[in-house]
């Protein structure tokens, strides 16, 4: 019971200097480190020993994954790829079905580009189209937001289900077969509550006078070519994982080594910087382009240290046994993926970060996986994707995401109440119920 009060004790720290003191992730995460060592009777140098081995060997399993991931993101988001994505998929579904368009664009969108700055990029295209159709503007930012929100949350390379497969050794191709399977539904109830709106809520008049026509245009090649991006790191992961099965599809010779060598997320993502740079125009400068790198390992360092931060937080509760002593406790608990999702969720709900709710969750969840049954190469995938359905339970005042889908939108606090956040409480719900069923059938 000492170990659950402490485990206790650090889980309220985080909330409430995160959330009341607004101090950073990342020192969070480390002072919750030296909190806890302290707690569980560990003596300084043997804590500062603890701390930097799990920073480091985090940071070795995926600092660099997540850092080419962000330069996919940067090149599609500044040659106009992602609105031409847009583009694509609503002409491939058409106007009268546009906010299932939106929806659609979201979850392919955020699989490189975090879910805020997707939404950024696409809400001028939210309002033309709401201008042009009739269908309220409120419609077209839960459908949009909803199916940003999945792949942030579920797939990888976004940072947050990229470190919780680290954490817990899942199998990083079978997170994203899951992963995809899991974010066409869950999006989807997102698209039916935002279709709840038939008439406006709290909207602002805008004078925008923006037409599709005026999206970005700077991509070069076909506008297929803009998906290769996203498509082939993931494409290359999957069959990476497929070709490590004891079944052994592609036999054990060249071929398997092929795959093995480009399935390595690294080596797939680096595949993914490649092909995202040749949607680069002679129009823009070098200096341009070395700038947009520039921005995207800013964004991407400041994810890796809380990455790391979390990998540190790990180390340190590993050293004190407490997989062990809490396994002990909960032994008798058959909560399966429920329990990582419940902490995900009151994390979340509480702190306002998916990405830290997602880190800290798998940090802590990770010495329980044997007792609570979730051992096998399935079940860890399950588990990463469990902890990101509690990461989007729910999206509220607290979460810098909840302000960009208002401000963005004309929405007023209250309406993005109704809307936003609560679609994804019933996304998240919806999750964890998808996530149980295919627990209870693969088991």
């Amino acid at each position: 019971m000492n170990i659950l009060a402490t485990i206790l004790i650090v889980i309220i720290f985080i909330v409430v200097v995160i959330s009341k003191f607004k101090i950073h992730p990342f020192i969070v995460l480390l002072l919750s480190s030296v909190l806890t060592g302290f707690l569980i009777g560990l003596d300084g140098s043997e804590l500062i020993q603890k701390i930097n081995e799990g920073f480091g060997k985090t940071l070795s399993s995926i600092g660099i994954i997540i850092a080419f991931g962000s330069i996919v993101g940067v090149f599609l988001e500044k040659s106009g790829g992602t609105a031409k994505i847009a583009k694509v998929i609503l002409e491939l579904i058409g106007e009268k079905k546009s906010p299932l368009a939106m929806n659609l664009t979201g979850i392919f969108v955020s699989i490189p580009v975090y879910c805020d700055s997707g939404f950024v990029i696409l809400s001028s295209l939210n309002k033309a189209l709401s201008k042009k159709t009739g269908i309220p503007l409120t419609v077209y930012a839960v459908a949009l937001s909803t199916g940003l929100y999945v792949s942030h949350v579920f797939i990888p390379p976004t940072p947050g289900p990229l470190a919780a497969a680290a954490v817990l050794g899942a199998d990083l191709g079978l997170v994203i077969l899951w992963g995809l399977a899991l974010a066409i539904p869950v999006a989807f109830v997102g698209y039916l509550w935002g279709k709840q709106f038939d008439t406006a809520l709290d909207i602002e008049k805008t004078d925008d006078n923006i037409s599709t026509e005026k999206l970005p245009n700077e991509v070069n090649k076909n506008s297929l070519y803009v998906f290769l991006p996203i498509f082939v790191p993931i494409l290359l992961i999957s069959l990476q994982s497929l070709a490590n099965y004891p079944s052994q599809l592609f036999g054990s010779g060249i071929l398997y080594n092929l795959l093995h060598f480009t399935g390595n997320p690294i080596v797939a993502l680096f595949i993914g910087v490649l092909l995202a740079s040749k949607l680069i125009t002679k129009k823009i400068t070098v200096d341009t382009r070395l700038e947009w790198v520039s921005n995207a390992l800013k964004e991407a360092g400041i994810i890796i240290l809380i990455t790391g931060a979390g990998g540190a937080f790990g180390s340190v509760l590993k050293a004190g046994n407490i997989g062990q002593v809490l396994a002990s406790e909960l032994s008798d608990l058959q909560a399966g993926i429920f329990l990582p999702f419940l902490l995900a969720a009151i994390l979340k709900t509480a702190q306002g970060s998916s990405t830290v709710a997602i880190i800290t969750s798998a940090t802590i969840i990770a010495p329980l996986m044997n007792s609570l049954g979730l051992q096998d190469d399935v079940s860890r995938a399950l588990t990463v994707l469990a902890i990101g359905a509690g990461a989007m339970t729910v999206s509220h005042i607290n979460d810098s995401y909840f302000w960009v889908v208002s401000q963005f939108s004309g929405l007023d606090t209250k309406s993005t109440l109704k809307s936003h956040t609560i679609a994804t409480l019933l996304q998240g719900i919806t999750a964890i119920s998808i996530l149980s069923v295919i627990q209870f059938i693969m088991s």
